[in-house]
């Protein structure tokens, strides 16, 4: 059996590096549900504990995370609202970092990637709620969503800086954190990557985000970049 080594990320709480055997080092969250996969990547169990490789190039924020990111305001424990869950192959990671005494609040709005998001990994991860609205009307599920200490947004809209604002100023706790996957075609087809990133960048600073590190996902998304700050 090739030998795998684990390792608890540097700084970074419930994330932690797989090496493998020849093909080196991967990043991996502990499976919340033991004996399931989400997306069909691979199960490791060592030591009693079941490890899920996580894909940068499947998970902006696991691209974020390979590409240097080593702070974020997801923990074990938190509650966060993820905006854009899709079929939840990024939410089920968070799902495993906050682990069993979190909450991970999924707002999706397309009704296929809801129904998949519903039966194939919420309904089996206690700690995910699943909510079908926009993004774009954060009023509309106040009753659902208590107050959060993390947003993360990655939504397939223009202004995705106003949209986790708003949900920001809705539900996030003082001094909460929040992370935007900024994609860039989604925003203006006119404007360079770089500029669409410096002009999502000034609207979260104009709402009162403090903005801590801005990094571009390539090679593994292209014309992405991750943001991350506090308000």
């Amino acid at each position: 059996m090739a030998s795998v080594r684990v390792e608890a990320h540097e700084k970074i709480q419930g994330v932690y590096w797989v090496t493998l055997e020849h093909e080196g080092k991967r990043l991996a969250t502990v499976n919340l549900t033991p004996g399931r996969a989400v997306y069909g990547e691979r199960l490791l169990t060592r030591k009693n504990v079941e490890y899920r490789l996580w894909d940068p190039y499947r998970s902006k924020l696991a691209a974020a995370i390979v590409k240097g990111v080593d702070a974020i305001p997801i923990k074990p424990h938190v509650k966060v609202l993820y905006l854009g869950a899709a079929s939840g192959t990024t939410a089920s990671h968070v799902s495993d970092i906050v682990e069993h005494g979190g909450l991970v609040y999924c707002v999706e709005f397309a009704p296929r990637a809801m129904r998949e998001l519903v039966d194939n990994v919420c309904a089996h991860r206690p700690n995910m709620h699943p909510i079908s609205a926009d993004a774009r009307f954060p009023e509309r599920y106040r009753a659902m969503v208590q107050r959060v200490d993390a947003v993360y947004c990655d939504i397939a809209q223009p202004e995705q800086a106003k949209v986790l604002a708003d949900n920001a100023e809705t539900y996030l706790k003082p001094r909460g954190g929040v992370m935007l996957a900024i994609k860039a075609r989604s925003v203006d087809v006119t404007k360079t990557p770089s500029s669409v990133f410096k002009s999502e960048v000034e609207v979260l600073k104009q709402r009162g985000i403090a903005i801590q590190k801005v990094v571009r996902l390539e090679p593994y998304e292209k014309d992405h970049a991750m943001v991350i700050g506090a308000y």
